[in-house]
Order: structure tokens, then C-alpha cells, then sequence
């Protein structure tokens, strides 16, 4: 079968799906849309964080601060952004257990996204105006935004879908936001030059706004699942405490294995990130040329990730469950830091970062997701955001830092580390698919 006949078995199949499952075609355009508007924006936090600019980027006062002590604010950008970033999340994950505690989904859901909506109508006057230290607002802002935002979408989901629905159709999902991913970045590029950074966050807000239509479309469906399988109602409010997340991943082995795949992963991610940022702030000095670049290399990652989840993703999910899609990427990004370790070149930098996110979009995060359907909505909305969010950003905090101290023996050392993590990354990947298999709901579906 040649490419082309597979794509028209993959669009009929899709088209089969959506009349088995109504609620199929919103959820595709609600992470469609989420993930466009992140897509329209990500490419400005990136040319922020490699800016060399730090008026632009930084406060005033911070950069008085690291002056008087005799250091350069702009040789420690990236290790500042991502301990504030995680620093930001320590503050918010007790305001998100709160909001998700005290009130029903059919509250919290919309706070969020129009918690995002208002910021970014503020952004927009900040960057409208050149407000300095608007980078950085807007870089902490952002990974809030991709944390929070992506993370209430997958609980949702989990409302929406059983087990066997999530393997069947989380594929297509992930392609919406695919899609999204390649809308956004492609109108950025298009956009920014003509109508300014500024205006993009209008454009953003425009496609949160679509976001908000479906979480209302989605919420009979979720309701009348609950029904049907006698669980508690979504549209009440949760209970519990605002840090019972945290405490569930003390808890219970299946969260502490996930957030341990969590974090090893973000850990191979955030090395090539700031080898990347390295190369940006060499070639790109300029912010416009530095985001149009970042513009077309998520377009390549993007493009990688649809065909995965095109033609393999439901496949592998349903056929043989989440294993290999948990075990592929971590093998994968093995050899890609085996090859660099021995010919550290940019372009294969670049394909080795392209790997690693494609395989996190298209594989792992999936079969991570599938997991919440099995469970009960507290390890949804509270463990889950709590991973997504305070352990996914500790992870990154850890492996910035890292990543400064290994990087001043050479690129072979930050690869030959990379290896070493990406073996961790498989083998908490291996745990997490074990314990897994222990939930009830696992064996819907049996798994080789």
C-alpha cells in the first residue's frame, strides 16, 4: 500500500470514528484550536529566551540587582526563566487544587481559559507599548499557559472517553492539535513582520475563545459517560484538599513512576533546548528573525509528529496498548545523544530535537493520557495537573541548571549525559506501563 492509499484508509477511518463517537469532532477542534493559539505564541517565547536584549526581557530591577553583584544578566537568561517558571508554578498549584476543589467543572473549566484570555488582552498592551521586562511576563506566562491549559484538556478528555475510546481515538486528537501546531507557527510567520508580536496575542485570544464553545458542547457528553458508568458527577465539586495532588504522588506508585517519566523526559528535552538557545543567540540576534526561525522548526517537528500520529499512533495504541509507545521514544532519543556524543554537529542537533519532541507528542504523551481514563478524577485533575505543572517545571529547573555545569566540560559531556537520562527515561517508562497493568480497567484491552 502506497502513501497515498494509506492516507485515504486513515481518513476513512477517521470519518467512521466520528460517526461512532459525536464528541470526537469537538474534542478535535477544541485541542485544534488550544493548540493553534499556543503554536501562534510559542515562537515568541522562544526569541525572548534567546534574546540578547535583557532590557526587553528582563526588569530593571533584576538587572541592577545581578549588576551590582557583578554578574551578567544575559549569560544566566534561560537558568533565571526556568527557576522563576517553577518558582511560579509552587505558587499556583494550591490556587488550581482550590479552584478544582471548591468548585464544579462547569466553573473551573472556563476560569482557566478565560484567566488566559484576559492576560493575554494585557500582553498585548505590554508589548504594544515596549514595556520593558515584558519578556520575561511573558515567558513565565506562556509556560503557565501550555502547562495549565493542556493539562484541564487531557483531565476533560479523560471525562469524555473510557479506556478503550481513549486508544482508539486519542490518536486523532493528538493529530488535531498537530494541525494546530502547524496553523499557528505558520501564521506567526506569516503575521509577525506584517502586523507585529503585539497583535498576535489578539490572534491567540481569538482561538482560546473556540475553546471556551467546545468545553461547552463536550460537558453533556462527560456528564451522560458519568451517568452511564455510575461515577461521581463531574458537575459537582471535587472535595479535598488543594495539595492532595502533591500528596497522591506520594502516595501511589503508578503517579510517582509517571512523574518520574515525566520528569527524565523533560530532562533529554531541556538539554537540547539550551544547546539550541546557544546557537539561536549566535546567529539570531535579531528577535523577529530569532522567531520566524523557531517559527519553522516547530513546522519540521510538527510535520513529523502528524505522520506518527497519522498512521501509527491509533494503531500501536489499540493493537499492542501503551508499552511500545512508552519504550519507542526513550530508544530513540538513546541513539540520537549516542550520535551526537560522537559528532556534536548543529544540523544534528536540530534533528535529534525534532526526534525527541515529535516522539513526546505523537507517542508518549498519548499513552500517558490513556492512563487517566482508568482512574479516578482526583488523580485526574489534581495528581495529573500536579505532574504537568510543579513536577514537570521541577524537572526543567533540575536539568537548566544541570545543563550549565556539564556544559562547560564540551557538547560531548551534555550528550554523553543525555545518554545516561534517556536510559532512566526507559526505564521509568518500563515501570509506569507495569503499574498500569495492575488497574482494573487494563485488562479491557489485553496487552502482549
Amino acid at each position: 500500500m502506497n502513501l497515498a492509499e494509506s492516507s485515504g484508509v486513515s481518513v476513512g477511518r477517521f470519518r467512521a470514528a466520528l460517526r461512532e463517537s459525536p464528541p470526537l469532532l469537538w474534542a478535535f477542534l477544541y485541542f485544534f484550536c488550544l493548540l493553534s493559539g499556543y503554536y501562534v505564541l510559542r515562537p515568541v517565547r522562544e526569541a525572548m529566551g534567546a534574546s540578547a536584549d535583557v532590557q526587553a526581557v528582563f526588569p530593571a530591577w533584576m538587572i541592577e540587582l545581578f549588576t551590582r553583584n557583578g554578574l551578567s544578566m544575559g549569560a544566566f537568561t534561560l537558568q533565571v526563566l526556568f527557576t522563576c517558571t517553577f518558582l511560579i508554578m509552587l505558587l499556583l498549584q494550591p490556587a488550581y487544587g482550590a479552584l478544582v476543589s471548591r468548585y464544579p467543572r462547569r466553573v473551573f473549566l472556563p476560569a482557566v481559559y478565560g484567566f488566559f484570555i484576559v492576560t493575554l488582552l494585557l500582553f498585548y498592551l505590554a508589548f504594544d507599548s515596549g514595556m520593558p521586562g515584558r519578556g520575561m511576563a511573558f515567558f513565565l506566562w506562556i509556560a503557565v499557559f501550555n502547562l495549565f491549559a493542556v493539562a484541564v484538556f487531557w483531565s476533560f478528555m479523560a471525562d469524555v472517553f473510557d479506556n478503550v475510546e481513549a486508544r482508539a481515538y486519542y490518536g486523532y486528537i493528538g493529530a488535531a492539535g498537530t494541525l494546530g501546531a502547524f496553523l499557528g507557527p505558520l501564521l506567526t510567520r506569516m503575521l509577525v513582520e506584517r502586523i507585529g508580536i503585539a497583535n498576535l496575542m489578539l490572534v491567540a485570544a481569538s482561538f482560546l475563545l473556540v475553546c471556551l464553545g467546545c468545553q461547552m458542547r463536550l460537558r453533556h457528553w462527560a456528564v451522560a459517560r458519568e451517568q452511564a458508568r455510575g461515577k461521581r458527577n463531574g458537575e459537582t465539586p471535587m472535595g479535598g484538599g488543594v495539595l492532595a495532588g502533591l500528596t497522591l504522588i506520594m502516595r501511589e506508585p503508578l503517579l510517582r513512576w509517571m512523574a518520574a517519566t515525566v520528569v527524565l523526559g523533560v530532562g533529554v528535552g531541556t538539554l537540547l533546548y539550551n544547546e539550541q538557545a546557544a546557537i539561536v543567540r549566535k546567529f539570531y540576534p535579531d528577535a523577529q528573525a530569532a522567531t520566524a526561525y523557531y517559527a519553522n522548526i516547530d513546522l519540521a517537528i510538527n510535520a513529523l509528529t502528524l505522520f506518527v500520529q497519522m498512521f501509527v499512533t491509533r494503531w500501536l495504541l489499540s493493537r499492542f496498548g501503551i508499552r511500545p509507545a512508552l519504550l519507542l521514544p526513550p530508544l530513540a532519543i538513546f541513539l540520537g545523544y549516542a550520535v551526537l556524543a560522537a559528532l556534536p554537529l548543529p544540523v544534528l542537533v536540530a534533528i535529534v530535537q525534532i526526534v525527541t519532541r515529535s516522539s513526546e507528542f505523537s507517542l508518549n504523551k498519548p499513552a500517558r493520557e490513556t492512563i487517566y481514563t482508568q482512574v479516578e478524577r482526583e488523580w485526574r485533575y489534581k495528581a495529573g495537573a500536579a505532574i504537568d505543572t510543579v513536577v514537570y517545571r521541577g524537572g526543567d529547573l533540575t536539568f537548566v541548571w544541570a545543563h550549565k555545569f556539564v556544559s562547560a566540560f564540551g557538547s560531548a559531556a551534555v550528550f554523553g549525559a543525555g545518554m545516561v537520562i534517556a536510559c532512566g527515561f526507559g526505564f521509568s517508562a518500563l515501570n509506569l506501563w507495569r503499574e498500569q497493568r495492575k488497574l482494573p480497567a487494563a485488562r479491557t484491552i489485553a496487552e502482549p
